[in-house]
């Protein structure tokens, strides 16, 4: 009797596995803000990609075009089409051709003097249009008001012409629970372009390179 008394005194007295009970009540814990804050940094980061992504878009096609220095630069289809090659590997991990939309639109001046959207090419299968509107707008007339956030428009001045990039990405989180998941990332970047360019329309190789229309 006098055993059995010791015995339960002394798992009374037991402590060994007070910080096990603590650890396993916390741990789900641990794990969510673990995850939330893996997946806070995954957001932080999509977005700095995206809006350098808009800059570098730009940047690209300001500088595209046949290069003589005689005439003025013309822009070939190819050359769009290499500029968004460029911005796929560029977003590489993020899979920008099936949750994203990268659209380029070239803003000039019209014969009235006023802004348009001369041409227009697109890459990506995410639903959804230029914020300013398709190609040909403001072909006519001086309503259109120019490309950008109200009260920063950026305008064309005559003879030239400003690369104007919108992208938008459905982003993917880390973790099925985050609040970021499905979230709509819209950035924009503009470059004027470098050099004389031929502003006539977008040439055509021979064989003939696919047009990203925007349809």
């Amino acid at each position: 009797m006098t055993g059995a008394r010791s015995q339960l005194s002394r798992i009374g007295r037991a402590d060994g596995a007070v910080a096990t009970t603590e650890f396993a009540l916390l741990l789900p814990l641990f794990l969510v803000l673990g995850v939330g804050g893996v997946d806070t940094a995954s957001y932080i980061l999509t977005h700095m990609r995206m809006s350098q992504l808009a800059l570098q878009v730009a940047d690209n096609a300001s500088r595209m075009g046949e290069r003589n220095v005689l005439v003025s630069r013309k822009v070939y289809e190819s050359d769009i089409n290499d500029v968004f090659i460029g911005a796929r590997q560029a977003a590489s991990g993020l899979d920008i051709a099936g949750r994203g939309r990268i659209i380029l639109s070239s803003l000039e001046r019209n014969a009235d003097g006023g802004q348009w959207i001369h041409w227009q090419r697109c890459t990506g299968t995410l639903a959804r249009a230029s914020a300013y509107g398709p190609q040909g707008t403001g072909a006519t007339g001086t309503a259109f008001p120019g490309m950008g956030p109200a009260g920063t428009r950026i305008t064309a001045g005559a003879g030239d012409a400003v690369m104007f990039v919108e992208v938008a990405y459905r982003y993917h989180a880390v973790s099925g629970l985050s609040p970021f998941d499905g979230r709509l990332i819209v950035y924009t970047g503009s470059y004027n372009v470098r050099d004389a360019r031929d502003l006539t329309q977008v040439y055509q190789t021979t064989p003939a390179a696919m047009v990203a229309t925007c349809s």
